[in-house]
């Protein structure tokens, strides 16, 4: 244990690790007060004495993995690997023999025969090349130069070893050979991976700071089920914002009085009171759009996380249209028209989620919603109304009744239907979302905060 620690000691001051010799002391006694063989407190016990700061903790966990499981340092391993000693030894010796000239490649060989030190020596000096240049320079390219040469020595190696394997040069049987083969795999690929690390500066701890625009755009592709209170509330804000702004929209499309076409007619007979002089300027007003919206949204426990998030959608329909009826639903429609009209959104939002007449306790039945829809409420659609169904169209084995969807096609302009649910699960169980697709004009994923705003600026704007 105490060679294996020193091995270790030696290989972080190779890499640039500051370790004392006080500090090495120090572990070797406090070896006594852990069970060595628990890696967790072993290392624990290393970590503490050998890293000093945040950006060491991070340079101290590369190279103890590179050490004790990249370079399979461990009683195991070792076991395993003494038969093939004598083997990886001559190899080594073999490598070096081939004709080169550069000490890089003898570091990489000496790192397949289980020495580490040369090259993490070789990769020190390259962190640290532009740091111990007198004058400061515009470019890398001394350090990237240094970093293709050791890339290009590790190809050389790997190809050597590689014939040495094929040729089975030490005349080993087919099953020690492969395992031979594994090992130089192995060590090759913890060489590159360690060309490929770069010692950072230690911000694993840097609060990263997001503007309000930002943390909404990443919110708003959460799925609507893994939402916090928290983020919630932050994205009631933002629909409430996204509805004013739908308003204000709607507002100066219809209500402008000052710019738009001249209505020649109207500035005519308001000019009759002023003798026939037009001192008055008529436009055109533009009318409403006679569209009108019927929404059914389904608030049960499959979708619950989702259905606060409809109401939204449905509220901030109301004044966007000429009508808009919605209804919620589980195993029969409730009206909440007039809920949306009277109340402000939140308010609203929260009698139709506590105190409306809505069977939270039954179980999701599409078809008698469908059924009661067509008893009731099948004057509603028009050639100038679009229908919008929010649910994830499980029925729970019964009747999809699907025929009453295609009817309520034929009476309206669009059918419209978005679904929190994965696609993957469309159609699976009880889901009867691909019987009712056929009856849609249209049929949208609506996972997300900001799937639900692309839909509702697309339908108003």
């Amino acid at each position: 244990m105490v060679l294996l620690i020193q091995q270790f000691v030696s290989c972080c001051r190779a890499a640039g690790l500051r370790v004392s010799t006080s500090e090495v002391l120090d572990s070797l006694h406090q070896l006594k007060l852990i069970d060595p063989t628990d890696e967790t407190q072993f290392r624990a016990l290393l970590r503490a004495n050998f890293a000093k700061s945040q950006r060491e903790l991070q340079h101290f966990d590369r190279i103890y993995h590179l050490f004790f499981h990249e370079m399979r340092v461990n009683a195991g391993d070792m076991r395993l690997a003494a038969s093939q000693t004598d083997q990886i030894r001559k190899a080594a010796a073999l490598l070096k023999e081939k004709p080169h000239d550069d000490p890089v490649y003898d570091a990489v060989v000496d790192f397949l025969g289980g020495n580490p030190l040369p090259l993490l020596a070789e990769m020190r000096r390259i962190h640290t090349e532009s740091d111990n240049q007198t004058t400061p320079t515009r470019f890398n390219f001394g350090p990237l130069a240094s970093r293709i040469n050791v890339l290009m020595q590790i190809i050389n190696a790997a190809s050597a070893a590689a014939a040495l394997v094929e040729d089975n040069y030490f005349k080993m049987e087919s099953a020690a050979l492969r395992d031979l083969a594994v090992h130089f795999n192995e060590r090759f690929d913890a060489a590159r991976s360690l060309l490929m690390y770069e010692p950072q500066s230690g911000d694993a701890g840097t609060r990263k700071v997001k503007t309000y625009d930002q943390r909404l755009k990443d919110l708003g592709e959460k799925d609507f089920s893994s939402f916090t209170l928290q983020e919630v509330e932050e994205m009631r804000e933002a629909i409430d914002k996204l509805v004013r702004k739908l308003k204000n929209v709607v507002s100066r499309r219809f209500a402008v009085r000052d710019r738009g076409n001249l209505d020649v007619k109207k500035t005519l007979r308001s000019s009759a009171k002023y003798n026939g002089v037009p001192l008055e300027i008529k436009y055109r007003r533009k009318a409403l759009r006679k569209s009108r919206i019927v929404t059914l949204c389904d608030v049960s426990g499959s979708v619950w996380a989702a259905a606060r998030f409809m109401l939204n959608l449905l509220y901030s329909l109301q004044d966007c249209f000429d009508k808009v009826n919605s209804f919620v639903f589980i195993d029969r429609l409730t009206d909440v028209t007039d809920i949306f009209e009277e109340h402000d959104i939140e308010e609203a939002t929260r009698i139709v989620m506590k105190e409306a007449d809505v069977h939270y306790n039954a179980q999701t039945d599409y078809g008698e919603t469908f059924r009661h829809f067509k008893r009731e409420y099948m004057e509603l659609l028009t050639k100038k109304t679009t229908l919008i169904i929010v649910g994830d169209g499980r029925s729970n084995y019964m009747h999809p009744e699907d025929s009453i969807l295609g009817e309520m096609r034929e009476r309206c302009r669009r059918v419209i239907w978005l679904n929190p649910e994965p696609e993957s699960l469309w159609g699976t169980g009880d889901s009867e979302i691909k019987t009712y697709t056929h009856h849609c004009h249209e049929v949208r994923l609506c996972r997300n905060v900001n799937q639900l705003i692309a839909f509702i600026e697309e339908l108003v704007l």
